[in-house]
């Protein structure tokens, strides 16, 4: 349990997707203008996480490892990857037109979200670390923890990113800075603060 929630943290804090690798930027900066939008692409990209990463785990440690196929990791990934996003995509436009309407093409763009994908790579590498590594994935509960984590912390990062974008928008910013010039500025401070959790031990 110890080790199910120092993963959790540290997924979410310590190996921020954005914060820490920078991945998934393009969704990122493209949908980080309105807090609502943000909060529901991030709920999707947790759900997504928190399916595929999973799913990848049994198939990398119950079928591909056995069978000597680790090779076929990749493409099994992005086709499990590619179905869940489909199927949230369907989802969201049922129940939620408006949200839909304003994600547009960033929604199915999860599926080449490569926070997606390095979630579901970096599960795959970290299987084989010594259990008593605080980033070790040892079981299928690891595996929910740091797609969760992962997720959340994505999700963290683009609402953080969103209020601070609408804050702005009432802000004397020099004209040379206005728009992406002031957000890469932000996400820069974000990342360094960030930082502070780099030593964080549970």
């Amino acid at each position: 349990m110890e080790h199910f929630f120092d993963l959790l943290v540290r997924s979410i804090f310590v190996d921020n997707m954005i914060f820490a690798f920078f991945l998934g930027m393009c969704s990122f900066l493209a949908v980080s203008k309105n807090v609502k939008t943000a909060l529901g692409l991030g709920v999707a990209v947790i759900f997504v996480q928190l399916i595929t990463l999973p799913v990848n785990y049994l198939l990398q440690t119950k079928v591909l490892d056995p069978l000597g196929l680790g090779f076929l990791s990749f493409i099994l990934f992005i086709a499990v990857i590619a179905g869940i996003v489909q199927l949230v995509e369907m989802i969201v436009e049922r129940f939620s037109p408006s949200l839909y309407n304003s994600l547009g093409i960033f929604l199915p763009l999860i599926a080449v979200n490569c926070a997606i994908m390095g979630g579901s790579l970096f599960m795959q590498q970290r299987i084989g670390m010594e259990p008593s590594n605080s980033q070790a994935i040892a079981c299928f509960g690891d595996s929910i923890a740091f797609a969760l984590g992962s997720g959340i912390g994505w999700a963290l990062a683009i609402v953080c990113l969103a209020a601070v974008r609408e804050k702005l928008e009432y802000s004397d910013v020099p004209k040379p800075l206005k728009g992406i010039g002031i957000t890469f500025i932000t996400v820069g401070l974000m990342a360094m603060a960030f930082m502070c959790f780099s030593g964080l031990s549970i």
